[in-house]
């Protein structure tokens, strides 16, 4: 049976943020651990046709996840979500950006900083996810370059994964 949960996307250009929210059918324990173990990540973060690969993660304040999104060609595209703040079965802060295979960032892409927020709902776990970029040219390049699109598809592909 197809999940009537749907992925929401606000786009505030005057915040120059990007609110992404969706209830997942699955205990706030299950859905934390898929977005902070790097062998569930690596299963559902990269929009299909594409996969995450982790090359490094350190799930600590002032650790990272160090990852390339990676095509059916094989070609990668590398990214760094370093973690600011965390407060187990609620929340991470983070800043995500753009980098290379190093993890030296990418000063010509947009680099954002959010909140991954984790709350008990009557059937599961609500998560929403809200980036600020400096810029609101940032955020329109992030609009472009595909992410509803892109986050809508890693969202359904958590949500099959959680039902196993």
């Amino acid at each position: 049976m197809k999940s009537i949960n749907r992925t929401q996307v606000t786009k505030d250009l005057k915040e120059k943020s990007i609110l992404v929210s969706r209830v997942f059918n699955a205990p706030i324990e299950k859905v934390w651990q898929a977005h902070t173990d790097n062998e569930i990540l690596d299963q559902w973060w990269g929009p299909s046709p594409w996969r995450a690969e982790t090359k490094t993660i350190n799930f600590k304040v002032g650790g990272y996840w160090l990852y390339a999104m990676v095509s059916p060609e094989n070609q990668k595209q590398w990214g760094r979500m370093n973690y600011l703040a965390i407060d187990q079965y609620k929340s991470i802060e983070i800043e995500d950006a753009f980098c290379d295979e190093n993890g030296k960032l990418n000063n010509k892409l947009p680099v954002s900083k959010g909140q991954i927020v984790f709350t008990k709902t009557e059937n599961g776990t609500r998560v929403e996810f809200k980036m600020i970029y400096p810029m609101g040219t940032d955020l329109e390049k992030i609009v472009e370059m595909g992410f509803e699109q892109g986050i809508t598809i890693c969202h359904d592909q958590l949500e099959s994964l959680l039902k196993e």
